[in-house]
């Protein structure tokens, strides 16, 4: 299988990466030396519009719409629809971040990430996401450009010491949970196709593995896409009950992170989760699961290969190893390779002066973010969902996903909760 380089210059992924480190220069250089903030309000929200920043928060959305414009050119989508849409996304985010820097909502910790989404669900669900605002509604692009500059956030040290347990904790989880979302399909009549998506699907990352696993096993596209409304109906409610449930029994940050990383099953609603209870627990529950995000490659090779000898005994379309590195979540290299640089850079030139470059980066990030978690509202029908069932896959998807809670918060507790290890944060 040739190597397709022109992926590096057509797929989201890889776009990611290089916004995100074109940012780093950007903040390395001095070229964008500080970024204006909404300052905190308590009655009269002028005092935060009025002051000296307010003006330059214009200058944020036309660089944000021009950095963003060149994935948009790059993977050949439309510009204009981009262009026409952004200005909504970029003002819902302001929004967003405005109503959260008011005293008393942040001192309840209702955190920007949640009025980004609810949002865009009121637009979605009460009047309708118009067909022109759909074109900047770039969930996957901004996201995975926010954890790329999440990377610069996070130590190496600590990466490594987190890793090491999210990937042990991910591998025993992701087989149990496999197994037994498998075995219960088979049981309930589902076919092996639509056993492998639903499972996959559950045990790993929802959106992305069931779409890998799909392909891997030519599976029905009606079957994909039952399994990612299923991800979708699922990830909403946790995405408020977890935090909620972790700060009613005053979880340790590490453990309310590993939880969510390895029980939703999709990234935006991870990183959403994880902002709502604290920023070490975003950044936990990030890592464990980009974690799971590595395994997708492997596994939908893996299926793939038992699907060619077993299945449909198809040896001659065997995939090759490197079907592994097309499967992988590109994006994931940029934040590690972010942890790396700046880690080096603190040794070198001290915390003092990185701090004051993640200052610059963790504000940016924090646009990407809020934008990220408006488009997921703008996508998201809750109606639609809500009709999605009544056959014998809802209660396999539901029976697998409450013992992958009860797994995930054991196997958080164990590793990251300090019964075994210091906690990596």
């Amino acid at each position: 299988m040739p190597i397709d380089w022109s992926s590096l210059l057509r797929k989201e992924d890889w776009w990611a990466v290089w916004i995100g480190f074109f940012v780093f220069t950007l903040a390395l250089t001095h070229a964008i030396p500080w970024l204006p903030r909404i300052g905190e309000w308590t009655v009269d929200p002028r005092i935060a519009l009025t002051s000296g920043d307010a003006p330059y928060l214009v200058l944020v959305g036309f660089f944000l719409l021009l950095l963003t414009s060149i994935p948009v050119l790059g993977m050949k989508e439309k510009i204009r629809g981009y262009w026409t849409g952004f200005p909504v996304m970029f003002f819902l985010a302001f929004l967003a971040i405005f109503i959260s820097s008011q005293r008393t909502v942040k001192g309840l910790g209702l955190e920007y990430v949640l009025w980004a989404l609810i949002f865009g669900l009121i637009i979605s669900n009460v009047i309708g996401t118009p067909r022109w605002l759909k074109p900047g509604a770039k969930a996957e692009l901004f996201i995975k450009i926010g954890l790329v500059l999440l990377g610069a956030e996070v130590l190496f040290h600590t990466l490594l010491a987190a890793g090491a347990l999210a990937i042990f904790e991910v591998t025993v989880g992701l087989s149990l949970v496999w197994y037994f979302c498998y075995f219960l399909a088979r049981r309930f009549g589902m076919s092996k196709s639509f056993a492998s998506i639903m499972s996959s699907a559950v045990s790993i990352c929802g959106v992305s593995a069931a779409i890998a696993t799909g392909d891997a096993v030519k599976g029905d596209p009606k079957e994909i896409s039952y399994t990612v409304s299923l991800v979708l109906l699922f990830a909403m409610p946790m995405l408020f009950l977890m935090p909620t449930i972790g700060r009613a029994l005053n979880m340790p940050d590490a453990v309310v992170g590993a939880w969510i990383g390895g029980t939703i099953d999709t990234t935006p609603a991870v990183v959403a989760a994880g902002a709502l209870y604290s920023g070490r627990a975003m950044q936990i529950a990030s890592i464990v699961k980009m974690s799971q995000n590595v395994m997708i490659g492997v596994t939908a090779f893996l299926i793939a290969v038992y699907w060619g000898l077993k299945v449909e005994r198809k040896p001659e379309e065997m995939p090759k190893p490197l079907e592994i590195w097309y499967r992988f979540p590109k994006f994931i290299l940029g934040f590690i390779a972010a942890s790396v640089v700046f880690s080096l850079l603190v040794s070198i030139m001290g915390l003092k002066y990185v701090s004051s470059i993640v200052s610059v980066t963790k504000e940016v990030r924090g646009w990407f973010f809020s934008m990220a978690f408006v488009s997921i509202g703008l996508d998201t029908k809750l109606m639609e969902l809500v009709k999605i069932g009544g056959g014998k896959p809802l209660p396999v998807f539901l029976i697998a996903s409450v013992v992958d809670v009860l797994l995930s918060l054991l196997s958080a507790y164990t590793l990251f909760g300090g019964l075994l290890f210091p906690p990596p944060l």
